[in-house]
Order: C-alpha cells, then structure tokens, then sequence
C-alpha cells in the first residue's frame, strides 16, 4: 500500500514511518509548512522540518514539504484572533487538524496516489460491518482521539494511525531502537504561531486592540479589580483571578468584551448542568444522533469525559448529569459511547452564552 505519512518532526510521526516501512507498505514522508512567523514552540519551527528530513533520510524514504501557510492563516490563525475578540476561546490544534491535516492534506494525497495518510497520534481506527469508527489510543495519558473527534467516515477509512495501540515509553524505545535521532525529543505542548517568550497577549495585540475591563463578582456586583485585556480571560479560568473579599476563590463565569466587564463568582456559584453546542458544527461520523441519547462527553484534551445526554430542542445541548465548570465558547466537545466509552461518537463546537 502506498502510505503519505505526515511527518512533524517528533519521535511519534517518526516511529510511525518506521512501523509501516517495516510492515512492507510504500511510505513517503510529507511535512507541513503551516506558519511563516516567529516560532520558537510547537510543531512548526524550522528544527521541526530539519528533523523530519533528517529521519526521512535514515530510513531510506522521500519526503516532501507541502506549503499551506495561506490556508493556516485563514482557517487557523485569523479564527484564534477573531474569537478571541469576541469572548471566545478557539482551540486552534483542534481546527489545524479539522482543516489542514485531515482536509487539504488528504485531498492532496488522494490526487498524488496515494492509498492512505498515516499520523503520529495516540487514537486507533476500528472497522466494523464495514464502518471505520475512531477510537481512543491505548495510552491513557496520551490519548489524542479528542483532537481527531471531527474526522468522518470517508476520512477514517483511508487513515492509518500505527502507534494508537502503544504507550509513549514503548514509542521511544522502538526509536530508540531504530536509531531515530527523535527518540528523546521532548513532546510539543504549544500552539505553534505564538511564541513562548512573548505569550499569548503580545500575539494578539499585534493583531487587534485589547480592551481593559472590570473584573465584577457576579453575585454581589462588586468590583474585585480590572484586567487590561478581557481577550484573554477565558470561562472558567481562576489563575490570575484574585479572591472575593471574603478570602474565597474566584473562577470566570462570563466575559462581555462589549460592556468590558468580566464576571466571576466562587466555584459553587458558577457551576453548570448544561452545555449549549453550535448546531453549524454538529458533527457525526455515522449519521444522526437522536434526542436523548446518553454519551459520555469531554471538553478538553487533557480532561475526562463525563455522562451527558445529548438534547435536541430548539438547538443542540448537553445535559449534563453532574454538575462542572463552565465551558467557554468556541471549544469542543467530543462524544464517546457509553456502552463503549473508547469510541468517537461525534464532535460539537460550544456556543456562547
């Protein structure tokens, strides 16, 4: 089979060219070009490429660098900026993988020839009466079926994930076992187009204005204190909050940039049984989802899914079946089965308020 494996540079996509090379498949390395700025973190950076080519040559295959720096800005960047703006908070790996990685790049291979596009990630693919279903990875620390929640039958059936079943350590010890020059090269954790020495404030401000705006306690209306950039506070967030007068934590419950005015309140106070979900971004790899169905939802990569109930009213929702921490707008949920909780169900972007 001839395999186009996207190469980031990192010891997973590495192993992963490797593992199908040795599974006798055609395997041709391919490496994104997706940010022209300043990098100095994430995926994207000049060093990134280097390794990729450098892994590339070792194991004997061609590899390519593909330039969709024009489609990063439009449909990566100028979102994060735009939402940002608005009181929103985009995950922009979220939306590299949506439109990038498993859109343009698979249209890519398709009119190269190529069979199958394989990946670096910790997730598997299942086939079942002739329907590919995404699943999590085996490493439960490592899972990423939450970023690849959007990905649709069509994409899933020519998707190759060769390192799903394995744990990060056996990861770096089969690179380390083939020499890899990757194998102890620390994971990316940043988003890419913003560097870490200068953080998220100096990206944006050179992209639009920031608005200062008071920070109020939503229960007693009074003014806890100001913040010079209500872009950045994000729903539910409490680093950089500061207490109630009652000496009590304070977490973010709203952000109004209009009004300039960010609201908090204590833990007990904010708390939520619903999640409001935008119906344009409603996404189910296996037809429609009836009302009422009970899933298992998860709203962050890091975090774990809990049981929900998937409403369909007047729009999408999720009732959820205990109470959490508000989920701010413009992230995503990812649905799991209940029945069986390793399996991708759909995805959903949250509404605002």
């Amino acid at each position: 089979m001839k395999v186009l494996v996207a190469m980031s540079g990192g010891v997973d996509s590495s192993v992963a060219a490797a593992l199908l090379l040795e599974q006798g498949h055609e395997v041709v390395g391919a490496t994104l070009k997706l940010w022209g700025g300043a990098s100095d973190s994430g995926c994207c950076s000049v060093a990134d490429v280097d390794d990729a080519r450098r892994v590339a040559q070792m194991l004997g295959i061609d590899h390519h660098v593909f330039n969709y720096t024009e489609e990063f800005e439009r449909f990566v960047v100028a979102p994060f900026v735009e939402g940002h703006a608005a009181g929103r908070s985009p995950n922009p790996c979220i939306e590299c993988n949506r439109h990038i990685k498993f859109d343009l790049l698979f249209e890519r291979a398709a009119r190269l020839g190529f069979d199958a596009v394989a990946t670096g990630h910790h997730a598997q693919v299942i086939e079942r009466d002739g329907q590919h279903f995404l699943v999590r990875g085996d490493d439960d620390q490592k899972d990423q079926s939450y970023v690849l929640g959007y990905l649709v039958e069509d994409q899933l059936a020519t998707l190759m994930l060769p390192i799903g079943h394995m744990n990060k350590s056996d990861v770096r010890r089969e690179a380390e076992r083939l020499g890899l020059r990757t194998w102890d090269k620390p994971d990316s954790q940043d988003v890419c187009f913003i560097e870490a020495s200068k953080g998220r404030e100096v990206f944006l401000r050179s992209r639009i204005a920031l608005t200062p705006a008071k920070i109020v306690d939503r229960t007693t209306g009074e003014v806890l204190g100001e913040t010079p950039a209500a872009e950045l506070m994000t729903v539910g967030q409490r680093r950089g909050v500061l207490p109630g007068r009652d000496g009590e934590r304070r977490f973010v419950a709203r952000v109004d940039i209009a009004a300039q005015r960010v609201e908090v309140g204590r833990l007990d106070e904010i708390l939520i049984s619903r999640i409001t979900l935008d119906e344009t971004s409603l996404t189910f790899g296996h037809g429609e989802l009836a009302d009422a169905t009970e899933v298992l939802a998860q709203w962050s990569a890091h975090g774990h899914a809990q049981r929900a109930t998937l409403r369909h009213d007047a729009g999408w929702s999720l009732e959820l079946h205990a109470p959490a921490r508000p989920v701010a707008a413009g992230q995503s949920v990812v649905m799991y089965r209940v029945a069986e909780p390793t399996i991708v169900e759909g995805a959903a972007i949250v509404a605002g308020s």
